[in-house]
């Protein structure tokens, strides 16, 4: 959740990413948690994110009244895993995690969610590198001591741009069905040990889901949902975040 905001004496205020803006421009950053069922969002969390000019900079922090055990380098999804840990640990439950892409691109974040043993399904950039859940590794050639996939990581706009599309209801609004086309396959995301020009390791098997919007726009999505998941359950999970946004 982003607040536009001018000047730099406000906390954590400076020239970053604004998504209510769609651009980069001087605001300040919140990590948001919301919980929902249905059409019922109910906030729970909301903690301001510093930025590096922030934290590397005690007296300004000062200045500005952040406690001293606050200033400390934290990216969005460490306070988002922060905050989850806070509101488990007060007695919430819920049956699954939702984020965009801003968490959903970090591996660190995914792997935090499975560490707590938690169903999350996260938005992810189309760039983002994926393995067929076919992919094996195998003994390595030459010089090379590690064993190395038997196939190429692909991006996941390219993973997905040959399988079927189907037309998708997951709920009805004010205006009538709300649909779009998804198509989903499971895969092993590359974000393993790093092996060779930068490439990573296949990791854990999940979904990738892709979304075809009636205005053209793609977006994609991995999820941890069981691996028999209907692909209306994938949309209807994934969607499910848009009572947040609202």
């Amino acid at each position: 959740t982003a607040l536009p905001k001018k000047g730099t004496l406000s906390v954590g205020v400076e020239r970053q990413y604004c998504g209510q803006l769609g651009k980069k421009a001087s605001c300040q950053a919140l990590v948001s948690l919301t919980l929902a069922r249905h059409e019922v969002p109910v906030p729970v969390g909301l903690r301001l994110f510093l930025p590096e000019k922030w934290t590397g900079d005690p007296a300004r922090c000062a200045a500005a009244g952040v406690p001293e055990d606050e200033v400390v380098p934290r990216s969005k999804g460490e306070i988002a895993l922060a905050e989850l840990d806070r509101v488990r640990a007060a007695g919430l439950r819920f049956g699954l995690v939702l984020a965009d892409a801003g968490y959903g691109a970090s591996a660190a974040f995914r792997r935090g969610l499975d560490q707590r043993g938690l169903t999350w399904a996260v938005g992810i950039p189309r760039n983002q590198k994926v393995y067929g859940a076919d992919v094996r590794l195998v003994p390595p050639g030459g010089r090379k001591r590690r064993p190395v996939p038997d196939q190429e990581p692909r991006e996941v706009e390219a993973m997905l741009a040959d399988l079927p599309w189907r037309r998708v209801t997951w709920r009805h609004g004010t205006k009538g069905p709300l649909a779009a086309r998804f198509a989903a396959t499971r895969v092993r995301v590359g974000d393993g040990a790093t092996w060779a020009n930068n490439r990573h390791l296949p990791g854990e098997e999940v979904w990738l889901v892709g979304e075809w919007r009636a205005s053209g726009e793609r977006k994609y999505y991995l999820s941890n949902l069981p691996p028999r998941t209907p692909l209306r359950a994938l949309a209807s999970a994934i969607k499910a975040r848009w009572v947040c946004e609202q």
